[in-house]
């Protein structure tokens, strides 16, 4: 790594958020938000775009054994008694959104994830997706995808939930080294995850993901090197190679190691750029921020197509208008708006008990929101945005970008179109910050987010 890199990352390794959303979450306007709002805000949007179907996020919180890199919601149990009236809460909520949005419901794609969506049985699973499905539109592309656990998911998961349309699954690896493993408490061996991708395969699934996490503790080059070499020898379709997010003062459970564990900075870099190097190596291309695919996986095709879109599960090769997410936690997106649900079990049975939406916060976004989600969402997806002509905050965050501009990070055209250099492209979330009006209004990054690199 040469001067000038190190002197990048030295100045731009500040606290940034991730951007799955604008305005992201800490930022959201509670006191301007009312459930009612929400519900006109979604009715609205769904009757404009019901053709594109909309999509389903079920979050399902329950995990055998807490991983301590985790920044998920979960709920740490060995009952699986949980099982049945979890998911008959889930089915209540939507029965709510099914009575506002009415009949003729077509469905784009549906996302089970978690905690561990396979810690439920398969016949759990069966019974309420089949449950939730009924009556809904659904066609041949629609797009089932899960995430899963190698270590406890099984073939009758895989068959059960094929059976029912599903064809993307996601593996959690995070890292293979057994040192690595126990301190994030995450294990699972090359061959639990060989079996996964063997029967999967032999099932009929077409695209499976790895999710690869850098940065987490007690990693260095060499056992980045045998990760990331082990998951190409199974050739998945995608690699999810993320930045460890270290928020203990969010997550508790990330103090079983300290910080002086972590690779940071220039190390940290370093073994992103290996892990990048080798995934190209094979044939991979790189469609966003984390995110490599197969040029025959539909993520690919997607960003070559200009159609890959951000949201709160990540990048994905379609977008929808309307994004409702189920269970504690859940996140749902109506383009105008966005709510979040209670956090907590107990509270959520509460509020569906006394038939109550189980939200607890959201944003109604102004017509300024609007815009800057449309350049930030560009950023992310396209590596490139063109500014709307008279946009009162054009200039405000062109004087942001200037540093950028002189270090080379981004470049900007007479006709006022802005792309990231390849060299910018590790700081594409110090990018989006010049643009996050919400952020700068506040100046209060710090102890909310995770490094940028």
């Amino acid at each position: 790594m040469n001067e000038q890199s190190k002197q990048l990352i030295a100045k731009y390794n500040v606290a940034a958020p991730r951007y799955t959303s604008y305005p992201t979450v800490p930022f959201w306007n509670q006191e301007a938000f009312y459930v009612a709002g929400w519900k006109n805000a979604l009715r609205t949007s769904f009757l404009r775009s019901n053709d594109q179907g909309i999509s389903l996020y079920i979050h399902l919180p329950f995990c055998e054994s807490l991983c301590t890199y985790c920044g998920c919601n979960t709920r740490i149990t060995k009952n699986h008694g949980v099982e049945l009236p979890y998911l008959t809460y889930l089915l209540k909520e939507w029965e709510m959104y099914k009575t506002w949005l009415g009949d003729n419901i077509r469905l784009s794609d549906l996302h089970l994830g978690g905690g561990t969506p396979t810690f439920f049985a398969s016949e759990n699973l069966t019974w309420f997706l089949q449950t939730l499905l009924d009556g809904l539109i659904v066609d041949d592309q629609t797009a089932f995808s899960f995430e899963a656990h190698p270590a406890n998911t099984t073939t009758a998961h895989l068959k059960a939930l094929y059976a029912l349309g599903f064809r993307r699954l996601s593996l959690g690896i995070q890292d293979f080294d057994p040192q690595v493993q126990y301190l994030i408490n995450r294990h699972q061996s090359v061959e639990d995850v060989q079996r996964v991708m063997q029967e999967a395969r032999k099932i009929g699934y077409s695209s499976i993901n790895f999710d690869l996490i850098y940065g987490l503790p007690l990693q260095n080059e060499h056992t980045v090197r045998e990760t990331v070499a082990a998951a190409l020898a199974m050739r998945p379709d995608r690699i999810s190679f993320y930045s460890y997010a270290h928020v203990p003062w969010l997550k508790p459970g990330q103090r079983r190691f300290t910080e002086h564990d972590l690779p940071v900075g220039n190390t940290k870099l370093a073994l992103y750029q290996l892990g990048k190097q080798l995934i190209e190596e094979q044939g991979y291309r790189d469609v966003g921020m984390d995110h490599f695919a197969l040029v025959e996986d539909a993520l690919f095709i997607a960003s070559e197509l200009g159609k890959l879109h951000r949201n709160f599960m990540g990048y994905t090769d379609r977008y929808t208008p309307v994004l409702i997410g189920l269970g504690v936690s859940s996140i749902s997106d109506a383009w105008s708006a966005f709510a979040q649900n209670v956090k907590t079990v107990e509270e959520y049975y509460r509020l569906l008990d006394e038939g109550n939406l189980p939200v607890v916060k959201g944003h109604l976004l102004d017509d300024e929101d609007v815009i800057i989600r449309t350049y930030i969402l560009d950023l992310m997806c396209r590596s490139s945005v063109k500014f709307i002509p008279g946009f009162p905050l054009n200039a405000v965050i062109l004087a942001r970008l200037r540093p950028l501009l002189e270090d080379g990070l981004v470049d900007l055209t007479e006709c006022g179109e802005l792309s990231v250099t390849a060299a910018g492209q590790p700081f594409l979330r110090n990018i989006c910050m010049c643009f996050d009006q919400r952020l700068h209004e506040t100046r209060a990054a710090e102890n909310v987010f995770s490094q940028a690199i």
